[in-house]
């Protein structure tokens, strides 16, 4: 249900999974909580933007980088548990925002992983959110996102 309503909306399958870049597992699930590690905009292996928001990387394209570390987090947790149905929240997100000095818009970044998790998930895609501007990401990745999500 929720991989076809993923499908229309992108017009494409959810990915694979990116491979972690260190020494880590992309989701670990404790009791009915999946928590993945921090996903990058990765697509076909490699990112779609790098630099600092406000700066080398628009709002607009921050704003699709933000949905496509979602979408890498849904990948991730579906390679754990089998089927996003079995997804009964989401509960958190934590984004953090590689963006310049002064910029203070990391909400509205924030804003393209939420938005589209509401649109996937509905009721059960509204969550709790931390959104933090950093000064440095891995691979000078614009965005980072990681995921809490309440399974059945």
């Amino acid at each position: 249900m929720y991989e076809q309503k993923i499908r229309e909306i992108l017009g494409y399958d959810l990915p694979n999974t990116p491979k972690p870049l260190a020494a880590y597992v992309p989701a670990n699930q404790i009791g009915d909580l999946v928590y993945t590690s921090g996903q990058l905009p990765i697509k076909n292996g490699k990112l779609i933007a790098e630099g600092k928001v406000g700066y080398e990387v628009s709002e607009e394209k921050a704003i699709e980088c933000a949905q496509l570390c979602a979408i890498n987090c849904l990948s991730a947790i579906k390679s754990l548990i089998g089927s996003l149905d079995r997804i009964e929240q989401i509960v958190k997100l934590t984004v953090f925002v590689n963006s310049r000095i002064g910029y203070s818009s990391q909400p509205k970044v924030a804003n393209g992983a939420s938005e589209f998790l509401v649109n996937v998930f509905g009721e059960k895609g509204k969550h709790a959110r931390s959104t933090v501007g950093v000064s440095d990401l891995p691979l000078n990745a614009p965005i980072e996102i990681e995921m809490v999500v309440r399974i059945k």
